[in-house]
């Protein structure tokens, strides 16, 4: 076996692209990632070669000028691009999330505006649901939309956009009560809104704010930001699919297929840090020998790789369900809270075996470090998950007495 995660059953076309994005990642991320991370510069030269390489268009439809591509050949990039640099991966996830949202929930009309785009790269999107007092909950949303003529308004504060500054398209998730009688399901008054701006910072358009970038204690480079609506006019051809009311279940399925690359996530950042852990344990010496040697070592690099397996097998599982059409949260939930939870427990037995070298900066494994917390929350939490694989697995195995 030459290498770890191996995908078994794909077709010439998807090889050769996971191929191209693994190649990519090896000479244009890896090299650099780690110096870019530290000075928390944006990587817009990487970004510009994902670009070229059709990546923001992976599985927006060829008849919008995408590729047409499977979860699963996405979710396998991503996995191959967290490999090299995490927060890379998060940009294209975001965009992504947009993309599937629109493709499944849009209107004709909101399809032909800006899928095209999307594919492009023209266009770069970001999606928000979260609040600074709501966390998990998200059907405390407080942010609201009150028709006015052929327009909606829109007011308050949402958190931690990933790509909040330099996207140029936000789907946003506000509470809209015109046409929802008082005592309606919170989930039921939900609407997304497709919102346009400029990239960039402060007032990016009248109404709409992105204060600045969130200082971070790992997953730097991509911005993560702030968005605060003020008397925010959007017009009504710009509520997602054209009717208020459902954009939780929008966002819901935006985010089932997000966790998804959050599990391919976990798995790429899984992977390098059992690649860096497993070259530094035949590098070091240690009582005349390599510490590859010892027992101890190899039972952690033995543990390691099988997680590394088993994580990546499970997000294969779950991005081939969503594919054929089946209902694929539980799956998604499982392999979301495994990965994330595997990747810490690698990152960190990969930092044990780089001893004292490991909290240096000049190692990559510091990096990785900081970057593996993130995956145990983003997409929801692992009680989160915990919850929802809890209530598949009461529907499927319901007790009849």
């Amino acid at each position: 076996m030459a290498r770890l995660a191996q995908t078994a059953g794909l077709t010439d076309v998807q090889q050769e692209i996971v191929s191209t994005v693994r190649d990519f990642v090896d000479k244009e991320i890896i090299p650099v990632a780690t110096e870019l991370e530290h000075r928390d510069e944006y990587p817009q030269a990487i970004v510009d070669g994902l670009r070229e390489l059709g990546l923001f268009g992976l599985m927006i439809p060829e008849e919008y000028g995408g590729l047409g591509e499977s979860l699963l050949t996405y979710a396998l990039c991503v996995e191959e691009i967290a490999r090299g640099w995490m927060s890379v991966s998060g940009i294209i996830n975001t965009h992504f999330i947009v993309a599937y949202m629109l493709k499944q929930h849009g209107t004709r009309k909101q399809k032909d505006h800006f899928l095209p785009r999307m594919a492009a790269g023209d266009i770069r999107g970001a999606f928000s649901m979260s609040e600074p007092g709501l966390g998990s909950d998200v059907s405390a949303i407080t942010s609201k939309a009150v028709k006015d003529g052929d327009e909606y308004v829109l007011t308050g504060q949402k958190m931690w956009l990933t790509n909040g500054g330099t996207s140029s398209l936000v789907a946003v998730l506000v509470r809209s009560d015109e046409g929802h009688p008082e005592g309606t399901a919170p989930h039921k008054s939900m609407t997304t809104f497709l919102v346009e701006k400029e990239p960039g910072f402060g007032e990016v358009r009248p109404g709409l704010t992105i204060p600045g970038k969130i200082d971070k204690m790992g997953y730097k480079g991509v911005d993560t930001t702030e968005l605060i609506m003020d008397g925010l006019r959007v017009p009504a051809d710009r509520v997602l699919g054209g009717v208020t009311g459902r954009g939780f279940y929008q966002m819901m399925d935006g985010v089932e297929v997000g966790r998804v690359n959050v599990a391919a996530r976990g798995c790429g950042v899984a992977q390098r840090a059992f690649e860096l852990g497993v070259a530094y344990a035949q590098q070091r010496h240690t009582f005349g020998k390599p510490i590859a040697q010892h027992q101890a070592i190899q039972f952690k690099l033995a543990e390691m790789a099988t997680k590394v397996e088993a994580a990546h097998a499970m997000m294969v599982n779950a991005a081939r369900k969503k594919d054929s059409g089946e209902r694929n949260d539980l799956e998604a939930g499982m392999a979301k809270y495994l990965a994330s939870e595997y990747c810490k427990e690698v990152v960190e037995d990969a930092f044990r075996i780089h001893g004292g070298y490991g909290f240096s900066k000049e190692y990559e494994i510091e990096r990785l470090y900081r970057e593996a917390p993130m995956l145990l929350i983003g997409e929801g939490t692992a009680e989160i998950q915990k919850m929802i694989i809890g209530r598949r697995l009461l529907e499927e195995y319901r007790f009849q007495g």
